[in-house]
């Protein structure tokens, strides 16, 4: 499980690009994607859509599920 935060709001259109995560629009301005990721094969690719989006990246995060 892991948290992406990056900088900016991402339209929900995206969604497809970041398949099995859920986004939260917070009061700041990020947003924040949550769920599983695979593997780190899994984990660079969603990177790179990061990326290739042109939005920063805040922070990424491992997080045990709850």
């Amino acid at each position: 499980m892991y948290e992406i935060r990056i900088e900016g709001h991402l339209d929900h259109r995206w969604a497809g690009w970041f398949e099995g995560l859920t986004f939260a629009l917070e009061d700041n301005g990020d947003t924040l994607l949550t769920g599983p990721v695979v593997d780190q094969a899994a984990l660079h690719g969603l990177l790179r859509n990061v990326r290739d989006l042109g939005m920063p990246l805040v922070s990424v995060r491992r997080v045990r599920p709850r």
